[in-house]
């Protein structure tokens, strides 16, 4: 079972909202809950750093901060890429 934590920005109120979202999640999947976070984000980074975590769990995308590190994206050959929808000159 994966360990998660909830972080709920600290600007985020009210938070009961959010925590209840991110509970339904963590039920859904199985996770097991090691705490809710309000700390700012960079104190979530360390516990995933640390492997302390496994999942952070959060109610809504804009919660995240737009340059927040560890990123990770995955490459699919199902999205186009600007190569492919330009004709190969020469």
């Amino acid at each position: 079972m994966e360990i998660a934590v909830i972080w709920i920005p600290a600007d985020i109120e009210p938070s009961e909202p959010a925590v209840a979202a991110c509970l339904t999640h963590l039920r859904r999947h199985d996770y097991r809950l090691n705490g809710i976070v309000r700390a700012p984000w960079e104190t979530v980074e360390q516990t995933m750093i640390d492997g302390e975590v496994d999942v952070v769990v959060i109610a809504d995308l804009a919660h995240l901060p737009p340059d927040r590190s560890p990123r990770i994206e995955v490459a699919t050959a199902a999205e186009p890429t600007v190569d492919e929808d330009r004709p190969v000159s020469g």
